[in-house]
Protein backbone atom coordinates (compact mmCIF):
# COMPACT_ATOMS: atom_id res chain seq x y z
CA UNK A 1 0.00 0.00 0.00
CA UNK A 2 0.98 3.67 -0.29
CA UNK A 3 3.27 5.06 2.35
CA UNK A 4 1.70 6.31 5.57
CA UNK A 5 4.62 8.63 6.42
CA UNK A 6 4.08 12.32 7.18
CA UNK A 7 5.68 13.31 3.89
CA UNK A 8 3.40 12.75 0.90
CA UNK A 9 5.51 11.47 -2.00
CA UNK A 10 4.33 12.27 -5.51
CA UNK A 11 5.52 10.70 -8.71
CA UNK A 12 4.83 13.24 -11.46
CA UNK A 13 4.94 11.69 -14.93
CA UNK A 14 5.65 14.29 -17.61
CA UNK A 15 4.82 13.13 -21.11
CA UNK A 16 6.19 14.91 -24.20
CA UNK A 17 4.30 18.15 -24.97
CA UNK A 18 2.78 18.36 -21.47
CA UNK A 19 1.36 21.66 -20.22
CA UNK A 20 4.02 23.69 -18.41
CA UNK A 21 1.30 25.80 -16.77
CA UNK A 22 -0.39 22.71 -15.35
CA UNK A 23 2.85 21.55 -13.76
CA UNK A 24 3.43 25.01 -12.34
CA UNK A 25 -0.04 25.11 -10.76
CA UNK A 26 0.69 21.83 -8.97
CA UNK A 27 4.28 22.44 -7.88
CA UNK A 28 3.89 26.08 -6.85
CA UNK A 29 1.07 25.13 -4.49
CA UNK A 30 3.04 22.25 -2.97
CA UNK A 31 6.17 24.36 -2.57
CA UNK A 32 4.26 27.13 -0.78
CA UNK A 33 2.65 24.61 1.58
CA UNK A 34 6.12 23.24 2.49
CA UNK A 35 7.46 26.77 2.94
CA UNK A 36 4.57 27.94 5.11
CA UNK A 37 4.61 24.78 7.22
CA UNK A 38 8.40 25.06 7.69
CA UNK A 39 8.68 21.37 6.98
CA UNK A 40 8.49 19.11 3.99
CA UNK A 41 4.86 18.02 3.75
CA UNK A 42 5.21 17.07 0.07
CA UNK A 43 8.10 15.64 -1.92
CA UNK A 44 7.97 15.09 -5.67
CA UNK A 45 9.96 13.36 -8.36
CA UNK A 46 9.64 14.29 -12.04
CA UNK A 47 9.47 11.15 -14.17
CA UNK A 48 9.69 10.67 -17.91
CA UNK A 49 10.63 8.23 -20.62
CA UNK A 50 13.90 10.09 -21.19
CA UNK A 51 16.33 12.29 -19.26
CA UNK A 52 14.70 15.46 -20.59
CA UNK A 53 11.04 15.95 -21.43
CA UNK A 54 9.83 18.91 -23.54
CA UNK A 55 6.72 20.86 -22.61
CA UNK A 56 4.33 22.17 -25.25
CA UNK A 57 5.89 25.65 -24.91
CA UNK A 58 9.33 24.30 -25.88
CA UNK A 59 10.87 24.29 -22.38
CA UNK A 60 12.53 20.96 -21.50
CA UNK A 61 12.75 19.72 -17.94
CA UNK A 62 15.07 17.12 -16.48
CA UNK A 63 13.13 13.93 -15.76
CA UNK A 64 14.08 10.61 -14.20
CA UNK A 65 13.63 7.68 -16.59
CA UNK A 66 14.25 5.17 -13.77
CA UNK A 67 10.78 5.01 -12.24
CA UNK A 68 10.43 4.14 -8.55
CA UNK A 69 8.62 1.12 -7.14
CA UNK A 70 4.87 1.66 -6.86
CA UNK A 71 4.81 1.14 -3.09
CA UNK A 72 7.32 3.97 -2.59
CA UNK A 73 4.80 6.61 -3.73
CA UNK A 74 1.68 8.09 -2.17
CA UNK A 75 0.18 9.36 -5.43
CA UNK A 76 1.02 9.48 -9.12
CA UNK A 77 0.14 12.43 -11.36
CA UNK A 78 0.24 12.05 -15.15
CA UNK A 79 0.56 15.27 -17.17
CA UNK A 80 -0.02 15.20 -20.93
CA UNK A 81 -1.41 17.61 -23.48
CA UNK A 82 -0.51 17.14 -27.15
CA UNK A 83 0.39 14.02 -29.12
CA UNK A 84 -1.23 11.57 -26.70
CA UNK A 85 -2.23 9.31 -29.60
CA UNK A 86 1.38 8.09 -29.69
CA UNK A 87 1.25 7.17 -26.00
CA UNK A 88 -1.73 4.82 -26.02
CA UNK A 89 0.38 1.76 -26.74
CA UNK A 90 3.26 2.58 -24.38
CA UNK A 91 3.45 -0.79 -22.64
CA UNK A 92 6.01 0.23 -20.06
CA UNK A 93 3.95 3.23 -18.97
CA UNK A 94 0.66 1.29 -18.87
CA UNK A 95 2.20 -1.58 -16.94
CA UNK A 96 3.79 0.73 -14.35
CA UNK A 97 0.54 2.66 -13.87
CA UNK A 98 -1.35 -0.62 -13.38
CA UNK A 99 1.23 -1.66 -10.78
CA UNK A 100 0.67 1.63 -8.97
CA UNK A 101 -3.10 1.12 -9.05
CA UNK A 102 -2.73 -2.45 -7.77
CA UNK A 103 -0.62 -1.13 -4.88
CA UNK A 104 -3.43 1.25 -3.92
CA UNK A 105 -1.68 4.39 -5.12
CA UNK A 106 -4.18 7.11 -6.18
CA UNK A 107 -3.72 8.19 -9.80
CA UNK A 108 -4.32 11.64 -11.27
CA UNK A 109 -4.69 12.51 -14.95
CA UNK A 110 -4.11 16.17 -15.81
CA UNK A 111 -5.55 17.34 -19.13
CA UNK A 112 -4.85 14.48 -21.56
CA UNK A 113 -3.12 12.56 -18.82
CA UNK A 114 -6.64 11.24 -18.33
CA UNK A 115 -6.42 9.57 -21.73
CA UNK A 116 -3.21 7.83 -20.68
CA UNK A 117 -5.02 6.43 -17.64
CA UNK A 118 -8.02 5.45 -19.79
CA UNK A 119 -5.82 3.71 -22.36
CA UNK A 120 -4.33 1.63 -19.53
CA UNK A 121 -7.84 0.59 -18.46
CA UNK A 122 -7.60 2.55 -15.21
CA UNK A 123 -10.64 4.79 -15.65
CA UNK A 124 -13.21 2.13 -16.54
CA UNK A 125 -16.56 2.98 -14.87
CA UNK A 126 -14.88 6.04 -13.36
CA UNK A 127 -15.68 9.75 -13.83
CA UNK A 128 -13.27 11.73 -15.97
CA UNK A 129 -13.19 15.47 -16.61
CA UNK A 130 -12.05 15.99 -20.20
CA UNK A 131 -11.23 19.23 -22.02
CA UNK A 132 -14.09 20.26 -24.34
CA UNK A 133 -11.76 20.09 -27.38
CA UNK A 134 -11.09 16.39 -26.73
CA UNK A 135 -14.37 15.23 -25.23
CA UNK A 136 -16.07 13.87 -28.36
CA UNK A 137 -13.07 11.81 -29.46
CA UNK A 138 -12.43 10.66 -25.88
CA UNK A 139 -15.96 9.30 -25.64
CA UNK A 140 -15.54 7.59 -29.00
CA UNK A 141 -12.34 5.89 -27.82
CA UNK A 142 -13.33 5.09 -24.23
CA UNK A 143 -17.09 4.52 -23.97
CA UNK A 144 -16.54 2.63 -20.71
CA UNK A 145 -15.36 5.85 -19.01
CA UNK A 146 -17.87 8.34 -17.59
CA UNK A 147 -16.37 11.33 -19.39
CA UNK A 148 -17.84 14.79 -18.87
CA UNK A 149 -17.16 18.46 -19.58
CA UNK A 150 -16.87 19.45 -15.92
CA UNK A 151 -13.69 21.09 -14.62
CA UNK A 152 -12.32 18.19 -12.61
CA UNK A 153 -13.30 15.01 -10.78
CA UNK A 154 -12.01 13.89 -7.43
CA UNK A 155 -12.47 10.47 -5.83
CA UNK A 156 -10.31 8.64 -3.31
CA UNK A 157 -8.36 6.72 -5.97
CA UNK A 158 -8.75 8.73 -9.19
CA UNK A 159 -8.37 12.41 -9.96
CA UNK A 160 -8.85 13.97 -13.39
CA UNK A 161 -8.75 17.52 -14.63
CA UNK A 162 -9.71 19.14 -17.94
CA UNK A 163 -6.62 21.36 -17.76
CA UNK A 164 -5.98 25.08 -17.95
CA UNK A 165 -6.68 27.10 -14.81
CA UNK A 166 -8.85 24.24 -13.50
CA UNK A 167 -5.63 22.46 -12.45
CA UNK A 168 -5.33 24.88 -9.54
CA UNK A 169 -8.97 24.24 -8.58
CA UNK A 170 -8.26 20.52 -8.46
CA UNK A 171 -5.04 20.97 -6.48
CA UNK A 172 -6.79 23.19 -3.92
CA UNK A 173 -9.65 20.70 -3.53
CA UNK A 174 -7.11 17.88 -3.14
CA UNK A 175 -5.08 19.81 -0.58
CA UNK A 176 -8.23 20.61 1.39
CA UNK A 177 -8.29 16.93 2.35
CA UNK A 178 -4.62 16.89 3.38
CA UNK A 179 -3.64 20.08 5.18
CA UNK A 180 -5.15 22.05 8.04
CA UNK A 181 -7.67 24.82 7.18
CA UNK A 182 -5.43 27.64 8.43
CA UNK A 183 -2.57 26.48 6.21
CA UNK A 184 -4.89 26.19 3.21
CA UNK A 185 -6.19 29.70 3.87
CA UNK A 186 -2.66 31.09 4.00
CA UNK A 187 -1.86 29.26 0.76
CA UNK A 188 -4.81 31.03 -0.87
CA UNK A 189 -3.47 34.37 0.39
CA UNK A 190 -0.04 33.79 -1.13
CA UNK A 191 -1.48 32.61 -4.44
CA UNK A 192 -3.83 35.63 -4.49
CA UNK A 193 -6.54 33.07 -5.22
CA UNK A 194 -9.78 33.53 -3.30
CA UNK A 195 -12.14 31.59 -5.56
CA UNK A 196 -12.73 27.86 -5.43
CA UNK A 197 -14.65 26.48 -8.37
CA UNK A 198 -16.52 23.27 -7.72
CA UNK A 199 -15.70 20.08 -9.61
CA UNK A 200 -19.10 20.03 -11.31
CA UNK A 201 -18.87 23.54 -12.73
CA UNK A 202 -19.03 23.36 -16.54
CA UNK A 203 -16.13 24.48 -18.65
CA UNK A 204 -16.24 27.86 -20.33
CA UNK A 205 -17.54 27.82 -23.87
CA UNK A 206 -17.82 30.30 -26.73
CA UNK A 207 -20.62 28.20 -28.27
CA UNK A 208 -23.57 30.43 -29.25
CA UNK A 209 -26.07 28.15 -27.51
CA UNK A 210 -24.30 28.92 -24.23
CA UNK A 211 -24.58 32.70 -24.66
CA UNK A 212 -27.35 34.64 -22.91
CA UNK A 213 -28.06 36.79 -25.97
CA UNK A 214 -28.87 33.78 -28.14
CA UNK A 215 -32.61 33.30 -28.62
CA UNK A 216 -34.39 30.05 -27.80
CA UNK A 217 -35.14 29.40 -31.49
CA UNK A 218 -31.50 29.73 -32.56
CA UNK A 219 -30.46 27.51 -29.64
CA UNK A 220 -32.90 24.86 -30.83
CA UNK A 221 -31.58 25.09 -34.39
CA UNK A 222 -28.01 24.53 -33.19
CA UNK A 223 -29.22 21.60 -31.10
CA UNK A 224 -30.81 20.12 -34.23
CA UNK A 225 -27.55 20.60 -36.11
CA UNK A 226 -25.53 18.84 -33.43
CA UNK A 227 -27.99 15.92 -33.40
CA UNK A 228 -27.75 15.54 -37.18
CA UNK A 229 -24.06 15.86 -38.02
CA UNK A 230 -23.85 12.47 -39.74
CA UNK A 231 -27.05 13.09 -41.72
CA UNK A 232 -27.22 16.87 -42.27
CA UNK A 233 -30.60 18.55 -42.50
CA UNK A 234 -31.54 21.07 -45.18
CA UNK A 235 -32.16 24.76 -44.50
CA UNK A 236 -35.89 24.23 -44.84
CA UNK A 237 -35.86 21.29 -42.41
CA UNK A 238 -33.98 23.35 -39.83
CA UNK A 239 -36.37 26.28 -40.26
CA UNK A 240 -39.44 24.04 -40.06
CA UNK A 241 -38.06 22.51 -36.87
CA UNK A 242 -38.37 25.84 -35.04
CA UNK A 243 -41.37 27.33 -36.84
CA UNK A 244 -39.53 29.89 -38.98
CA UNK A 245 -39.19 30.49 -42.68
CA UNK A 246 -35.76 29.93 -44.23
CA UNK A 247 -35.35 33.68 -44.70
CA UNK A 248 -36.34 34.43 -41.10
CA UNK A 249 -33.92 31.79 -39.83
CA UNK A 250 -31.05 33.16 -41.90
CA UNK A 251 -31.65 36.73 -40.75
CA UNK A 252 -31.93 35.78 -37.08
CA UNK A 253 -29.00 33.37 -37.16
CA UNK A 254 -26.69 35.86 -38.87
CA UNK A 255 -27.69 38.59 -36.43
CA UNK A 256 -27.15 36.43 -33.32
CA UNK A 257 -24.30 34.13 -34.37
CA UNK A 258 -22.54 36.22 -37.01
CA UNK A 259 -22.70 33.69 -39.87
CA UNK A 260 -25.40 31.98 -41.92
CA UNK A 261 -26.96 28.77 -40.54
CA UNK A 262 -25.46 26.56 -43.24
CA UNK A 263 -21.98 28.00 -42.79
CA UNK A 264 -22.21 27.31 -39.06
CA UNK A 265 -23.55 23.83 -39.76
CA UNK A 266 -20.60 23.08 -42.02
CA UNK A 267 -18.25 24.45 -39.37
CA UNK A 268 -19.72 22.04 -36.81
CA UNK A 269 -19.22 19.10 -39.18
CA UNK A 270 -15.65 20.09 -40.04
CA UNK A 271 -14.85 20.60 -36.37
CA UNK A 272 -15.99 17.05 -35.63
CA UNK A 273 -13.91 15.72 -38.52
CA UNK A 274 -10.85 17.68 -37.37
CA UNK A 275 -11.00 16.28 -33.83
CA UNK A 276 -11.66 12.71 -34.92
CA UNK A 277 -8.79 12.83 -37.40
CA UNK A 278 -6.30 14.21 -34.89
CA UNK A 279 -7.42 12.34 -31.80
CA UNK A 280 -8.57 8.89 -32.98
CA UNK A 281 -7.40 6.16 -35.34
CA UNK A 282 -10.60 6.21 -37.42
CA UNK A 283 -9.94 6.05 -41.16
CA UNK A 284 -10.43 9.17 -43.27
CA UNK A 285 -13.47 7.53 -44.86
CA UNK A 286 -14.99 6.80 -41.44
CA UNK A 287 -14.39 10.37 -40.32
CA UNK A 288 -15.93 11.74 -43.52
CA UNK A 289 -19.05 9.66 -42.94
CA UNK A 290 -19.25 10.73 -39.29
CA UNK A 291 -19.15 14.36 -40.44
CA UNK A 292 -21.97 13.86 -42.93
CA UNK A 293 -20.03 13.59 -46.19
CA UNK A 294 -21.15 10.90 -48.61
CA UNK A 295 -18.29 11.68 -50.98
CA UNK A 296 -14.67 11.34 -49.85
CA UNK A 297 -13.60 13.74 -52.61
CA UNK A 298 -16.08 16.37 -51.41
CA UNK A 299 -14.86 15.94 -47.84
CA UNK A 300 -11.20 16.31 -48.84
CA UNK A 301 -11.90 19.51 -50.79
CA UNK A 302 -13.86 21.02 -47.89
CA UNK A 303 -11.21 20.02 -45.37
CA UNK A 304 -8.44 21.63 -47.40
CA UNK A 305 -10.50 24.83 -47.58
CA UNK A 306 -10.88 24.90 -43.80
CA UNK A 307 -7.45 23.70 -42.66
CA UNK A 308 -5.15 24.16 -45.65
CA UNK A 309 -4.11 20.52 -45.67
CA UNK A 310 -5.49 17.15 -46.69
CA UNK A 311 -7.30 15.06 -44.06
CA UNK A 312 -4.64 12.36 -44.38
CA UNK A 313 -1.99 14.94 -43.40
CA UNK A 314 -3.74 15.97 -40.18
CA UNK A 315 -3.65 12.83 -38.03
CA UNK A 316 -1.98 14.07 -34.84
CA UNK A 317 -3.01 16.74 -32.34
CA UNK A 318 0.24 18.63 -31.92
CA UNK A 319 1.54 22.15 -31.50
CA UNK A 320 2.30 22.24 -35.23
CA UNK A 321 -1.14 21.08 -36.34
CA UNK A 322 -3.91 23.50 -37.38
CA UNK A 323 -6.38 24.50 -34.68
CA UNK A 324 -10.11 25.12 -34.94
CA UNK A 325 -11.10 28.78 -34.92
CA UNK A 326 -14.65 30.07 -34.27
CA UNK A 327 -16.91 29.93 -37.30
CA UNK A 328 -17.03 33.73 -37.49
CA UNK A 329 -13.25 33.90 -37.98
CA UNK A 330 -12.96 31.61 -40.98
CA UNK A 331 -11.95 33.68 -44.04
CA UNK A 332 -13.83 33.56 -47.29
CA UNK A 333 -17.05 31.84 -48.22
CA UNK A 334 -17.64 28.28 -47.09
Amino acid sequence: MASSSAVHRLGIVLLPQFSFAGLGALLDALFIVNWLAREQRFRWQLLGSRDNTPASNGVSLSTDSDWPAANSLDSVWVLASFETKALRDDRRLSQWLRQCAAAGVPLAGIEMGSEVLAAAGLLDEQPAAVHWDNLEAFRELYPQVDASSQLYSLTSQRLTCAGGTAVLDLVMAWLQQRIEPALLEELRNHLLERRQRSAEQPQLSHAPERQLQTSAQVRRVIHLMRRHLETPLSSSALADGVGLSVRQLERRFKHEVGVTPMRYYLWLRMTRAHRLLQQTDMSVAEVASSAGFGSLEHFSRAYRRFFDRAPSEDRLQSGDAPAVMPAQHWPGEM
